[in-house]
């Protein structure tokens, strides 16, 4: 049940915080910050934006989120799926990369991904985070995560590409390979040696942040851009200025915005119910929708990129000993700390390195393990995910987001119009009705009565199709009873209802008649109030399968045998 105490979820947990918690959240939120600053840097060089943005971003997004969000663990910053979500729309709409059009954009985007949150949040539509089935949201982040690290090949090799498309820039970078700088393929090797040897061996150091520090010193104290190796030049120093969106940028931007909101919540949600301390509710769904919608719109006036919750750090939050949102203030404040006495260091930071974070950060999206249990259990599901993945390398991120999204409705329609209907017979010896199977060769059926459960909803799109399977039963076995046991049949709609009353008319002419069996009251009150339950009466509905049968027998003075279908 989704209710607070306070409107402001802070003034719940504030009133519960423990000072022995200040200690662990001092440590989780320290540790947090050297995960959180150079990703976030790396996912505003992945959205074409400066890469104090990245900065900007977490620095909000973690304040607004500590006083409105309702998860103790939750690092909200951003992710490389919406950075690559939002590097799509921000470069249609400044081409020529100016920053000053790019930082407005951004800003403006930022605040329509508010927008289309706290609406979410003001209409309950919390449940939004499950229009994205899990195999096919494995299937979307494999795409993204490949996107990204093909984005980033050009600058561990050193050479320069023209963005066209995923296929096209592999054949592009085939043809410049050539051209590689090898100081920079060299350096590029050791910074993914050096970080992927960190995650593997000392899993508890901050291995980007450790990455970053040693290619800002070797570059400090080498000279690498002596040898051709580019650096990411000059960083912005100081706390984000104050800018105002765009609005004639709205039109062009809302469809990739609702886009990245969607996406936005689904990554927070997934985050937000992986990571809960024992003993705590689990997040709000339609609370969190408000909190990151305010994370975005008080961004959108400070410069931002749009932001959301992110497993990695929220992972290392927890890993920490984070026991509160305060891990999130003090992860804050070290990002002031680093906007204002850091930050020209980060300038001699080579785009190798960045590249190195940037790779590593993105290739965990990528999990062949998770796409071979996917294929073991359901392979229609398996089916669905690599159309996913194919989606966004084919046509871009944003296309290949509504591809995710439709494969997962399209999915949610079929299971919806297959769910199956049973021929029952009765356990010997019992009142226990299954599916007759060769398993069960001595199960009772008894002639002149058919046995049918449908399961699962009945409405327009799967009524046909289950009144041919009828059609197709009562053909071959020509009864004089037809029972309907719709025990597992949740809801019955008006049009199925319409079929059903137009098939109990073709089955009476037919000399056949029509049972309806263990209903619930739902359904019971809809065939109630129509024609079809005036007809049928208490006469023709039973409460168990075993009424009707007894009743079957005793009308049949009780001397049927029973056999086979």
């Amino acid at each position: 049940m989704e209710q607070r105490r306070n409107f402001l979820p802070i003034m719940d947990w504030l009133k519960s915080y423990q000072l022995e918690w200040l200690r662990c959240d001092l440590v989780a939120g320290l540790t947090t910050s050297a995960v959180v600053i150079p990703k976030a840097m790396a996912y505003a060089a992945i959205a074409g934006l400066p890469l104090v943005v990245g900065l900007y971003t977490s620095l909000v997004m973690l304040v607004v989120y500590a006083i409105l969000g309702t998860s103790r663990l939750l690092s909200v910053t951003t992710s490389s799926t919406i950075a690559i979500l939002a590097a799509g729309i921000l470069t249609s709409v400044a081409p020529a990369g100016d920053p000053t059009a790019l930082l407005i954009a951004s800003a403006t985007l930022s605040l329509l991904v508010g927008v289309f949150l706290v609406a979410g949040g003001a209409l309950r539509l919390g449940a939004v985070a499950n229009l994205i089935s899990d195999p096919v949201l494995s299937g979307f982040k494999a795409g993204i995560g490949l996107v990204i690290v093909l984005d980033q090949l050009p600058k561990l090799l050193g050479v320069h590409i023209t963005k066209a498309g995923f296929f096209r820039d592999i054949v592009d970078i085939i043809r410049h390979l050539p051209e590689t700088s090898l100081a920079t393929l060299m350096l590029a090797l050791a910074m993914l040696a050096l970080m992927l040897g960190l995650e593997h061996f000392a899993p508890r150091l901050p291995a980007p942040l450790i990455t970053v520090a040693v290619g800002i010193a070797a570059s400090a104290f080498a000279g690498l851009d002596r040898m051709g190796i580019s650096l990411v030049g000059t960083v912005q120093s100081g706390l984000p200025g104050f800018v105002l969106p765009d609005f004639y940028l709205l039109e062009q931007l809302w469809p990739a915005a609702l886009g990245i909101a969607l996406m936005s919540f689904v990554e927070t949600a997934a985050a937000g119910r992986a990571f809960i301390l024992k003993g705590t509710p689990p997040p709000v769904a339609n609370r969190e929708l408000l909190a990151t919608g305010m994370g975005n719109l008080v961004g959108s006036l400070f410069q931002i990129m749009p932001g959301g919750g992110g497993t990695s750090q929220t992972a290392v939050n927890m890993g920490a000993g984070a026991r509160s949102q305060v891990s999130g203030l003090v992860t804050a404040a070290v990002i002031v700390a680093t906007l204002l006495f850091l930050a020209p260091l980060f300038g001699l930071m080579p785009n190798a390195t960045l590249a190195a974070v940037v790779v590593i950060a993105s290739i965990g999206l990528v999990s062949p393990a998770e796409f071979r249990a996917i294929r073991n259990v359901r392979t229609m599901e398996f089916r669905w995910a690599l159309i996913a993945a194919a989606g966004v390398m084919v046509l871009g991120t944003l296309k290949g987001l509504l591809v995710a999204v439709l494969v997962s409705m399209v999915g949610l329609i079929v299971r919806a119009n297959t769910h199956p209907l049973l021929v029952l017979g009765r356990k010997p010896g019992t009142n226990v009705f299954r599916p007759l199977t060769p398993e069960h060769p001595e199960d009772e059926t008894f002639p002149g009565l058919l046995l049918l459960r449908p399961e699962g909803a009945i409405y327009f799109a799967n009524a046909p199709r289950l009144g041919q399977q009828m059609r197709m039963l009562i053909e071959k076995v020509a009864p004089q009873v037809l029972a309907l046991d719709l025990s597992a049949v949740p809801d019955l709609e008006y049009t199925a209802l319409r079929m059903l009353t137009e098939g109990e008319e073709t089955l009476r002419e037919r000399g056949i008649s029509l049972w309806l069996v263990a209903m619930n009251p739902d359904v019971w009150t809809v065939i109630e109030r129509s024609q079809l339950g005036e007809r049928l009466g208490r006469a023709q509905t039973f409460f168990t399968l075993e009424q009707a049968v007894t009743q079957y027998q005793q009308h049949n003075r009780g001397t049927t045998e029973a056999r086979d279908v």
